[in-house]
């Protein structure tokens, strides 16, 4: 690096003349909607989250409505967003917040990381963005830019990688302008220092990257070492009178927790065990779906019934095939519905 411009200076300079400055969720110190919104953008893009960002606001516009919610609906603000256990550390969190902290979000970096769901990199953008506190962080964009602007080697998710980032992130910190170095380099990671192909001429560090010096950007960072990938099988019966869907919630941890999805089981057990007898049944084509960790195959069996009587069942619930896609399930469930809507004989 230049000795007359620090990466920080660089970095900064980068971000106020063509960073992202019109996100919902910028131009605001309410740690409320930082927090949320760094929440939501683990793992996830953008584009996908500004509309459930908002959604989610209007329906839970500070943290004591948050708390305050049932599970199940905060869940179901979530369906589609994928990474669950993120709603549910969320709502957890809120009710934290209330109960010890008054309804007040910590000021450190150090005290947030000590709530649910909150790690050390979004408790340092927290406090960054809420409270301007000089703090590190270090998702998945940061180690990106870091390991080809630096050229560190090995999979930065292994303990002795990781220690030597979080040292460079710390040693890295610009004494003032927290705010804008922190944006930039999500917005580097995100919007030039890409997984698949960077855009090297435009960034900051074009002349000063040792990936790009040494044409290693497709391998810097270096992948994590490849497991076989599991795979699991699960049988949905999707048990319909024609106009509508019997969905059952899920228990609240696990996979897919607190959302609706049809029963699971063989189709025989599954309606014995619901007084059901089939009229029609019929095997749809397998649905793959790849979670972080494994890869599950969707069986799914339709099975028409006579229209049931009304159930007190704590949990199930016969939805409208026309609405029960839109009813807090996850993705490819949804997918699975939308199939039996266009054609549920």
């Amino acid at each position: 690096m230049p000795k007359e411009q620090s990466f920080a200076q660089r970095l900064i300079a980068w971000q106020q003349a063509a960073g992202r400055h019109d996100l919902p969720w910028q131009g605001s110190r309410d740690p409320y909607r930082v927090w949320l919104s760094e929440i939501m953008l683990q793992q996830t893009q953008v584009a996908t989250v500004i509309p459930y960002y908002q959604r989610f606001l209007s329906s839970f516009p500070d943290v004591v409505a948050l708390a305050a919610a049932p599970i199940e609906r905060v869940v179901e603000h979530w369906a589609g967003l994928g990474y669950y256990a993120r709603a549910r550390n969320l709502h957890r969190c809120a009710q934290q917040i209330v109960a010890q902290h008054g309804g007040a979000f910590p000021r450190t970096a150090a005290e947030l990381a000590e709530l649910p769901g909150i790690g050390r990199s979004t408790a340092a953008a927290i406090a960054a963005f809420s409270f301007g506190e000089r703090a590190a962080i270090l998702d998945g964009n940061v180690k990106r830019v870091l390991c080809r602007v630096f050229g560190i080697a090995g999979f930065p998710g292994s303990a002795p990688v990781e220690r030597k980032l979080w040292q460079l992130a710390e040693s890295l910190l610009p004494e003032t302008g927290i705010e804008a170095y922190t944006q930039g380099l999500m917005d580097l990671g995100a919007t030039l220092c890409t997984r698949g192909t960077p855009h090297c001429p435009a960034c900051p560090f074009a002349d000063a990257c040792v990936a790009r010096r040494e044409g290693r950007q497709k391998t810097l960072p270096e992948a994590r070492p490849r497991a076989p990938m599991p795979e699991r099988n699960a049988t949905f019966v999707l048990i319909t009178d024609g106009q509508r869907l019997l969905l059952e919630r899920r228990p609240p941890s696990g996979l897919w927790g607190g959302l609706l999805v049809p029963p699971e089981g063989e189709p025989e057990q599954v309606l014995a065990a619901r007084g059901l007898c089939a009229l029609a049944q019929r095997k749809l084509p397998d649905l793959k779906h790849a979670f972080t960790h494994f890869r599950l195959t969707l069986q799914p069996v339709l099975c028409r019934v006579q229209a049931p009587p009304a159930t007190g069942e704590t949990g199930s619930a016969w939805l409208p095939l026309s609405k029960a896609a839109a009813a807090g399930v996850p993705t490819p469930i949804a997918r699975l519905i939308r199939l039996v809507a266009s054609a549920p004989d």
